[in-house]
């Protein structure tokens, strides 16, 4: 199987989930009353956003195992980014500015992988 048809598997999966969530608790709730963990109902606004964050956070990795050949990092950045998210994400980002050669663009960290 090759990549492209599983992305988009990934990715249309994420949008209709996103959608079929937000609509549900937006029936249950408008977002314009959300107010937190304070009162009950709020709870599906909370989820509607830990859904939206842990999907970016998806979304990041499948970056991370186009730039990771080998499975160990792949399963360490994962398990990173899963639990500190942004703050995971940001440090790989920053060792891969790291690992640009002087004379390489900043647009090159997206597509080259690593050795």
């Amino acid at each position: 199987m090759t990549t492209k048809p599983v992305l988009k598997c990934l990715f249309s999966t994420i949008l209709i989930s996103m959608i079929v969530y937000t609509s549900w608790a937006a029936w249950q709730q408008p977002v314009t009353r959300w107010q937190g963990l304070t009162v009950g109902p709020d709870r599906f606004w909370t989820i509607a956003t830990l859904l939206d964050a842990y999907f970016g956070f998806l979304t990041f990795y499948v970056w991370v195992v186009f730039k990771e050949r080998r499975w160990l990092p792949r399963v360490v950045w994962f398990v990173a980014i899963m639990l500190l998210g942004n703050m995971a994400m940001s440090a790989y980002v920053l060792m891969q500015l790291m690992r640009l050669r002087s004379d390489q663009d900043a647009s090159q960290l997206l597509s080259i992988r690593n050795a």
